[in-house]
């Protein structure tokens, strides 16, 4: 079993670097929702001036933003702990050096998980932080959205990683990234209501944890307790804690092996 004072030293380890490369880091966060919230917000907002939402008429630029954070969480959390989780265990050998410190494999998988969370969750505050200065919040409820977006990090950290136990080499990535990835970021309410798609697309929209992240996202944005959500929070629950177990279980055989 992991322990969780050993797992935190390996999320030190991680947060030291990343404090080196601070600059190149932040940047894109706060870039993404400047550029979509243009692109989309106000280019094609123009054109679809609204969108229907729970009975109501939103600005569409009010609803891809709560579509935006949650999407960022997910690219910053999955791609931390499948693409530079990989190049830390198998081009940097930085696992081979904890592995000779106390630290066993569990630890080690459990700080590149918490690592990963936390990487979504300073993408979801300061893409939060850009899209309130456009009005397109509703404070109190939104503050909901930092430790909502913890938790979805952690959700799609711990997917990650049980690709990345999987994978023969880098290269691979590129399948669950255009499988999986890609069509959630699509089709899982973004950018347009799922009202508007076939029954069976929407059924199939549901089953994808970004549709749950994205729409208590947007929910708290709009100003709904969390409470309204209870279905999408315990779908996330769940789902974290079954792609948890199975990634500290197969990372843990890899690292050993």
């Amino acid at each position: 079993m992991p322990k969780l004072r050993l797992a935190w030293k390996v999320w030190q380890r991680d947060a030291d670097v990343y404090r080196v490369t601070w600059k190149t880091n932040m940047i894109p966060p706060l870039a993404e929702p400047l550029l979509y919230l243009a692109a989309f917000g106000a280019g094609l907002g123009a054109i679809v001036e609204t969108v229907p939402y729970r009975g109501a008429q939103v600005s569409y630029a009010a609803f891809i933003a709560p579509g935006l954070m949650a999407v960022g969480v997910m690219f910053h959390a999955f791609f931390e702990n499948t693409y530079s989780t990989f190049v830390r265990m198998h081009y940097q050998k930085t696992f081979d050096a904890l592995l000779a410190t106390p630290l066993g494999a569990a630890d080690i998988v459990l700080g590149e998980l918490l690592w990963g969370a936390s990487k979504g969750f300073f993408a979801g505050a300061l893409m939060m932080a850009v899209i309130l200065l456009f009005g397109l919040l509703q404070l109190p409820s939104a503050l909901w959205i930092l430790p909502w977006s913890l938790a979805t990090g952690l959700m799609f950290a711990s997917l990650g990683m049980c690709f990345t136990s999987r994978v023969p080499n880098i290269d691979a990535f590129n399948l669950p990234t255009f499988l999986l990835i890609t069509p959630m970021y699509l089709f899982s309410g973004t950018f347009f209501p799922l009202e508007v798609l076939p029954p069976w697309a929407r059924a199939a929209a549901w089953a994808l944890p970004l549709t749950h992240a994205s729409s208590v996202t947007r929910g708290l944005a709009f100003g709904e307790p969390p409470a309204a959500h209870a279905a999408s929070i315990l779908y996330v629950a769940c789902f974290t804690a079954a792609a948890s177990w199975l990634s500290l279980r197969w990372m843990r055989r890899r690292i050993i092996r």
